[in-house]
Parts: C-alpha cells; structure tokens; sequence
C-alpha cells in the first residue's frame, strides 16, 4: 500500500467543526476537532479513490481566497498533515 499526503485544516463553526483539505478541495464537518479529522480522512480517501476509477484528475486546489487560512485566520482551530493508503496500482495510476 502507498501512501498519499495532503494537508487537513479544521477551523471552528457555530454549529461544530469543518475540515477541508486545500490540495483535493474536499470538505467535511464533525463536532469535535477528531471528528472532523476522521471525516476528512475519509472524504479524502474516498475522492481519490473515485477520481482514480473514473480516470479523473485527483488534485481541485482551492483559491488562496477561500482557503481559510487566508479568507478567515481567526477561525483555523488546527492545522494537520493526513494520508490516504491505496494500491501500488492505484499510485501508480497518480504518476
């Protein structure tokens, strides 16, 4: 199995935690900062996945604007690197 790096960013909500990975433009929410974590995880891996099966490009950066890092600094609670395991083919599908 490889293994696949991205960026996770959770940033506090009124209503709980959101989570967002910039490199995959891929979202989730969760009501702890683990939750959030966890869903992302999985969000991450099922994109890449997905992407993968249908021969789509994996990689949707955000705009620098909407990245909360940037949009809303104040909000940003964590800032994390997280993996995504898949097959050797399914790397080797990436490069």
């Amino acid at each position: 199995m490889e293994m696949f790096k991205f960026t996770g960013i959770v940033s506090k909500e009124p209503s709980g935690y959101a989570s967002l990975c910039p490199e995959l433009d891929v979202a989730s929410t969760g009501q702890t900062v683990e939750e959030a974590k966890a869903m992302l995880l999985e969000a991450a891996t099922l994109h890449i996945e997905g992407a993968i099966e249908d021969g789509l490009p994996y990689l949707r950066p955000i705009p620098l604007n909407d990245d909360p890092r940037n949009a809303a600094p104040e909000t940003v609670v964590e800032v994390f690197h997280g993996q995504a395991q898949m097959s050797e083919d399914e790397f080797l599908a990436l490069i």
